[in-house]
């Protein structure tokens, strides 16, 4: 049995029915065949009702589309990347040669992952308190820092453009690359001749999402 990080077991109270389950939650697709892919499956869907929960409770007056942004903004792969680096996940992650050397333990995508495969394998040996009670904890300083619910980039470049009648943003993905368990994509958006803006991310959508900030930047 490989250590597992310390957390894993000071949320289970000492008391893991299955270890071997979160050895598989740390296990990339590059290491072999018993991986997190699985326990991140169902993960991601525990993280979304605990959050969408947690949203109701905490702000009782506010109206679907303002909770919808702030629950978007919290199961974002960039928030679970997160949390996996201040829980110091990265080393504990188990990864084939050439990806380990190719550092996707450092990768949001992966850190990502790996943090909704160990949701979901808390819930499997803990049931929904226990995976509640993780993500309350680690996930209270993002939703405390959203004094008001954040807007999308690409939401908020569509509605300026709109504003200023710049015409309907256009993005087209510019290239993909880097290795094939880790890639990296770059993405342009464009207002015609309003203006355009370039950016990176470990998804199409992250580009995207980068892209269009940095596109609302240039239009202020």
């Amino acid at each position: 049995m490989i250590k597992l990080p310390s957390f894993i077991g000071e949320v289970a109270g000492g008391e893991l029915k299955d270890p071997q389950m979160f050895e598989r939650a740390l296990t990339h697709g590059s290491h072999g065949r018993e991986t997190y892919e699985r326990l991140e499956f169902l993960g991601d869907r525990v993280l979304g009702l605990v959050v969408a929960e947690w949203l109701y409770e905490r702000f009782p007056n506010e109206p679907e589309g303002k909770m919808s942004r702030r629950y978007n903004a919290l199961v974002a792969r960039e928030t679970c990347g997160e949390v996996g680096r201040a829980l110091d996940l990265p080393p504990f992650i188990r990864l084939g040669k050439q990806a380990r050397e190719d550092h996707a333990n450092l990768s949001d995508n992966v850190v990502g992952d790996v943090v909704e495969a160990i949701i979901g394998a808390f819930y499997l040996d803990g049931g929904l308190e226990r995976a509640a009670a993780f993500i309350r904890a680690h996930w209270a300083p993002f939703l405390d820092g959203q004094r008001k619910a954040p807007e999308h980039p690409k939401s908020a470049l569509q509605e300026r453009a709109a504003l200023k009648k710049l015409g309907v943003p256009s993005y087209e993905l510019v290239s993909r690359f880097g290795p094939h368990h880790a890639p990296r994509f770059r993405v342009k958006v464009s207002l015609g001749k309003h203006g355009e803006a370039e950016a990176e991310g470990d998804s199409k959508q992250e580009a995207e999402t980068a892209a269009a900030a940095a596109l609302l930047e240039n239009l202020r």
